[in-house]
């Protein structure tokens, strides 16, 4: 029941004018600072871990920077929910679109790493093709349900359960639908290896160059990024790798990492820190949350 109210709030809010939405963003964060003391932990973690050379008041600065980040992605997803197209669109502005229009009808991966945006980047795209894509199942039944739904607003959009496994997303490939993959978070090391991440050994999927091994597909990387103030989003198609795959899984999958660092340094407020993106360790070393 607390949780459909709370989606009954976020409803409400998406009528609001979009200033207000970060308003409302920003002081959530500041909010979610003071309060989320493990989620802070993980932050904490992760970022004295991969900037080892700030001070600390720089990686103090940096967390309540995201943290107002991650509370502007929640409260601005209700336009993403529940806006018309028409709104959803005019709050994105879309850099290098030649090399998504070039991939168009061919077997693609959309290399969307976890940034605070990402989910306007995605119903961006959602809103020009039919694409195949992953979750992850939800506690709560009634969130799952919700998400889906709310993903799946534009033409057909195909989402398969991680337990449903690889084959249907194969499938849709084949057909010409692009795959929407965030592969940058520790599933554990069963389909990965250990990968440096800012030099520190992160269990890191090899299922990019994989995949795109079995369907042929072109590597098109797409990153999303929140602009200051009201200005809304850049979403930026970046040129699709050339030379990949290489056949060298975890030198692929290196490069795969070695590109979302590049991407973090931009904005390093923008990545998402409050995932514990360390949690498996090679064997012998010592948990690091």
């Amino acid at each position: 029941m607390l949780v459909r109210a709370g989606v009954f709030v976020l409803w409400l809010i998406h009528f609001l004018p979009f200033r207000v939405l970060v308003w409302i963003g920003n002081t959530l964060g500041l909010l979610l600072y003071a309060i989320a003391a493990e989620r802070r932990h993980v932050a904490s973690v992760n970022l004295n871990l991969c900037f080892p050379d700030m001070t600390e008041a720089q990686r103090r600065r940096l967390l309540r920077a995201h943290f107002r980040m991650f509370a502007r992605g929640l409260i601005e997803r209700t336009i993403l929910w529940w806006g018309s197209a028409e709104r959803i669109s005019s709050l994105i502005r879309v850099e290098g679109i030649e090399h998504f229009e070039a991939l168009q009808g061919k077997p693609s991966i959309l290399l969307t790493p976890h940034f605070v945006g990402m989910d306007a980047g995605g119903q961006w795209i959602a809103q020009h093709t039919d694409t195949v894509c992953m979750y992850a199942n939800q506690k709560n039944i009634y969130l799952t349900e919700l998400l889906l739904k709310k993903r799946a607003r534009f033409r057909n959009q195909r989402l398969y359960s991680r337990q449903q496994g690889l084959r249907p997303i194969l499938k849709g490939m084949r057909e010409g639908m692009p795959f929407i993959y965030p592969p940058d978070q520790d599933q554990g090391i069963r389909d990965g290896a250990f990968i440096p991440f800012f030099g520190v050994p992160a269990a890191t999927m090899t299922s990019v160059p994989r995949i795109a091994q079995m369907t042929g597909a072109k590597v098109l990387p797409c990153i999303t990024r929140l602009l200051p103030g009201a200005a809304g989003y850049v979403l930026t198609f970046y040129p699709a790798w050339e030379n990949y795959p290489s056949g060298d899984d975890i030198a692929d999958t290196r490069r795969m990492n070695e590109f979302i660092e590049e991407r973090v340094r931009e904005m390093p407020e923008q990545y998402f820190w409050l995932h514990k993106r360390f949690k498996t360790r090679p064997e012998g070393e010592k948990k690091l949350y």
